[in-house]
């Protein structure tokens, strides 16, 4: 007699997108990892590209349990938009580049685990950033796959995003390498906006203020050419 086994189809295998633990360890790495998801997400708006945040990353089809949850990930050549989770078998692309909010707690997990996996998954860029400053010299190091092994980042740069990486306080700043130009954060951003409209609104305000005094002037004038008409006097 002989035994055949048959590979589960995705129809019979659940691929779940929570597992009841918290998003992050505290809420400085919690917020690092939100400004990051939407400093990233509005740089790359209008791209064939996604950037997702603890969402599951599956990488073995029909093996739901080989899993794991970047902090933030991008993906380029996919459509945008978020996800529940991400197959890489369904969606045909590696993320190009994976952001880990690390700490103490997590360092040896994120050093040797999740390191070996993006770098055997070909993930072209693995950033670890330190919020706190506990563990990681300079808050922040990246490693870029070479030759399918990860070297150290030494010019502080993201090759796959054309960014230039910087640390400001407990947050990963970013610069574009083609204009030097910072990509603001969500409160920078308010803040930018606000002023702008305050800078509309006085330069409205003064277009109005020269409007009135033309308009009195005017006034005062024909005023003027009244009087001295009344008196039988004409001015060119």
């Amino acid at each position: 007699m002989t035994i055949t086994f048959s590979q589960p189809t995705d129809l019979e295998v659940e691929y779940p997108s929570c597992d009841g633990e918290p998003v992050a360890k505290t809420f400085v790495h919690l917020y690092a990892l939100l400004v990051t998801l939407e400093v990233l997400r509005q740089y790359l708006d209008g791209q064939q590209a996604t950037v997702l945040a603890n969402q599951f990353l599956y990488y073995s089809q029909g093996m739901p349990k080989l899993r794991v949850a970047p902090d933030v990930m991008v993906i380029f050549n996919v459509p945008p938009g978020g996800r529940d989770n991400y197959k890489i078998w369904e969606e045909g692309q590696v993320p190009s580049v994976i952001f880990e909010m690390t700490s103490k707690g997590t360092q040896e997990h994120d050093q040797s685990f999740k390191k070996t996996l993006y770098e055997q998954l070909g993930v072209e860029e693995y950033w670890l950033f330190d919020p706190k400053g506990e563990w990681v010299d300079g808050q922040l190091q990246g490693y870029r796959l070479q030759h399918d092994l990860y070297y150290p980042i030494t010019d502080g740069r993201s090759a796959p995003l054309k960014l230039r990486l910087a640390v400001e306080g407990s947050l990963i700043s970013f610069y574009r390498e083609d204009t030097g130009e910072k990509l603001l954060i969500p409160a920078e951003l308010y803040q930018a906006l606000k002023q702008e409209a305050l800078a509309r609104q006085q330069a409205e305000q003064r277009a109005e203020q020269e409007r009135q005094r033309a308009e009195q002037a005017e006034a005062r004038l024909a005023e003027l050419q009244a009087r001295l008409k009344a008196k039988g006097i004409e001015l060119d």
